[in-house]
């Protein structure tokens, strides 16, 4: 009989939420209970297309995860950044020439601006878990890694996948079809890590950690924390930022999703800049889910679909598209327009970074 005794891990303790006044986005909170019935699908889906359509953000409430599982993975998730450097080279990927982040991604690999790289560093961990080594610290926790890859795959991102698709007119699983939990793919648990920079660095990147961009593949799910520092870009062109609530999922839409809409559903524009003033010296752990189609899916629109759709000449698989992102973000010289936009072309298609 398996043991349901868990390996021990540290506790983290997260800071406690902003009190400044921020300008928070107004956005639609998404009860996934209702999912259930193909009438809750109906209406959900509405619902869902209109967040999506409004600010390509929403929160996702009542997803199946108690805040105690919640609590669990962000202790799990702060064990990598604990490592020794030593240790953590072992486990880092060469990000531009394998096209992945799988493993460690250190620090000051980006450039951010104005001679800046940044203060991120993450581990990745393919929805595959034994699809590479881990560190000995992270190896009791595989097992509960893997479930929880699982729970967003299956009751997160394939339920949001259906609606998505409902409200392109197509069959509910066209989309989840793309995203096979078992077949080649670069779905990934992230565990993340922002930590503080010095007043230089803020002056030179105008306190921009991470500069306004659009994810690479299809859902992201990001599981709230209470340091600020997530924005979004508005629909009036304005930076908001994103509010934290206790258990609940912040979702966005990536480039993959709005490639497969035909453009109906947008990839959503987003930063991260320095907290406010009462968090600001805090380093900032995040845990994400980032789901993108199979390797072997062509990132054409669906034909069928009510918006319209078909065939595009050229269009790269999912594979090489995510290749082609990660082996190039915040690596190659970007082209500086007029108006401050910065764009660079990854498999015949405009990238742009908003700063």
């Amino acid at each position: 009989m398996p043991s349901t005794i868990l390996p021990p891990v540290r506790h983290h303790v997260p800071p406690t939420r902003t009190k400044e006044n921020l300008d928070y986005a107004d956005l639609a909170v998404i009860d996934l209970s209702k999912a259930h019935t193909p009438e809750g699908r109906a209406l959900l889906a509405i619902e869902l297309c209109d967040a999506i359509a409004a600010q390509g953000f929403f929160y996702a409430i009542n997803h199946g995860y108690t805040q105690a599982q919640n609590d669990r993975m962000f202790d799990i998730a702060n064990v990598p950044f604990s490592l020794a450097d030593e240790e953590k080279r072992l486990y880092t990927g060469n990000v531009k020439e394998s096209g992945t982040y799988q493993g460690f991604k250190p620090r000051q690999l980006w450039h951010i601006d104005g001679g800046v790289h940044d203060q991120v560093e993450h581990y990745n961990i393919n929805r595959d878990v034994t699809k590479r080594q881990h560190p000995k610290a992270m190896r009791p926790f595989l097992p509960e890694i893997e479930a929880f890859a699982q729970f967003n795959h299956y009751s997160v991102v394939h339920t949001i996948l259906r609606l998505l698709a409902l409200g392109l007119g197509l069959p509910e699983d066209s989309l989840v079809d793309q995203h096979n939990f078992s077949t080649a793919g670069e779905s990934s648990v992230r565990f993340m890590n922002y930590y503080p920079r010095t007043g230089d660095e803020e002056t030179k990147t105008n306190n921009v950690w991470l500069k306004g961009h659009t994810d690479i593949g299809s859902i992201t799910v990001l599981w709230s924390q209470p340091i600020a520092g997530l924005q979004i870009l508005s629909p009036d062109g304005k930076w908001r930022w994103i509010k934290h609530i206790d258990n609940a999922l912040v979702i966005n839409a990536g480039d993959a999703l709005e490639l497969l809409s035909g453009g109906a559903y947008k990839a959503t524009i987003h930063r991260v800049v320095q907290p406010p003033p009462d968090q600001c010296a805090c380093p900032r752990l995040g845990v994400f889910y980032f789901a993108m189609p199979d390797d072997g899916v062509r990132l054409v629109p669906h034909a069928r679909s009510s918006v319209g759709g078909g065939e595009c000449v050229g269009a790269p698989t999912m594979e090489a598209w995510r290749k082609g992102r990660t082996a190039a973000y915040g690596l190659v010289p970007l082209r500086r327009r007029a108006d401050g936009v910065e764009e660079e072309t990854v498999e015949g298609v405009v990238v742009r970074h908003y700063n």
